[in-house]
């Protein structure tokens, strides 16, 4: 087991340097620069500027290098010193947003993926055992609502209800007199009342296709000859399943570990714009249309990483789970 480890863990180093050099290729894809974008914004509302003027900031920026020197700039200041590069639409340092935001951010998307498979697995199972029955059908009924309906518009749905209901009006984390006072049981409760309708509507997809998957490759498994062994040495059902099928079964969602956080982060930009949310996922919409380079190069660099990691441990729970993976 700590030979399989240790194998994952040294392919990352490359890995790593790999998914840097592609981060920053992605931001350098659209077309111009952010001085560009900065100089057209400054035409339409009726300024100038000259091209010493845009010679100057480029060079400011050190966008006047070549690519090579600009990446290697770039990665070598985030290695040695943590510094991501300043933002040019914030006029921050790119290291102070992501400090400010990834943590909201990550912890959100970790409660949602958590509740996620608190729902989905006992679901799955249920729909599997009792298949063709009302539950199975009702079950698979919700998945594929849950999978067809846009996040954004469940949220909408949501937020209305609620306002219809209550009176309440859920936007952001926090109302609005509780956003800038210190941490208190009365801060505490104004978070559960407005973080509980973000993570129903992440974690809703989730639910939905973890139904699915595990259904499949519960169904796949029930039927094979082990089972039957097991069963006739008078295991009881539930106990035969959750020992020898479900082990089985749960490898394929195990797998998804490393890309679920960077997927939950991905949809909730459109729900945290219409929830206004703070979290990473409008500044990474905001960074690409203003084509703040180094702002959403650090976004893309982070969701990266986070997802070699998430990768790294799904190879450790797969491994754990099932022995016969730690041979590969």
């Amino acid at each position: 087991m700590l030979n399989f480890i240790l194998r994952r863990a040294l392919i990352l180093i490359p890995f790593m340097f790999f998914i840097s050099l592609i981060s920053f290729l992605v931001i350098q894809l659209p077309p111009g620069t952010y001085v560009d974008t900065y100089v057209n914004n400054l035409k339409m509302q009726g300024g100038t500027v000259s091209e010493e003027q845009k010679a100057s900031i480029e060079a400011m920026y050190g966008l006047d290098k070549p690519l090579p020197v600009q990446y290697g700039l770039w990665i070598t200041n985030i290695v040695l010193r943590g510094n991501f590069g300043n933002s040019f639409r914030y006029n921050r340092p790119v290291a102070a947003i992501l400090k400010e935001r990834v943590p909201r951010t990550v912890g959100i998307s970790i409660v949602a993926i958590f509740l996620t498979w608190i729902f989905a697995i006992p679901l799955g199972i249920l729909s599997a055992v009792k298949q063709y029955s009302f539950w199975d059908h009702l079950f698979t009924l919700v998945s594929l609502l849950g999978l067809a309906v846009p996040g954004f518009l469940l949220a909408l749905i949501l937020m209305y209800a609620v306002y219809a209901k209550t009176g309440w009006m859920i936007s952001g984390l926090f109302s609005p007199e509780f956003r800038t006072v210190p941490w208190s049981i009365a801060k505490f409760t104004d978070l559960l009342k407005n973080v509980w309708l973000p993570l129903l509507v992440l974690s809703i997809t989730g639910v939905a296709g973890i139904i699915r998957v595990l259904r499949a490759s519960l169904l796949d498994e029930l039927n094979k000859q082990y089972v039957t062994t097991a069963r006739s040495k008078g295991l009881s059902e539930w106990q035969l399943i959750l020992r020898y099928p479900f082990r089985i079964a749960i490898n394929p969602l195990l797998s998804t570990l490393g890309w679920m956080l960077p997927a939950v982060v991905g949809g909730e930009i459109v729900v945290s714009k219409v929830l206004n949310l703070p979290t990473i996922g409008p500044v990474l919409l905001e960074a690409t249309t203003a084509q703040d380079m180094y702002l959403a190069g650090g976004i893309v660099m982070i969701l990266s990483v986070l997802t070699v990691i998430g990768t790294f441990i799904s190879d450790i729970l797969l491994a754990v789970n099932d022995p016969r993976i730690r041979i590969n």
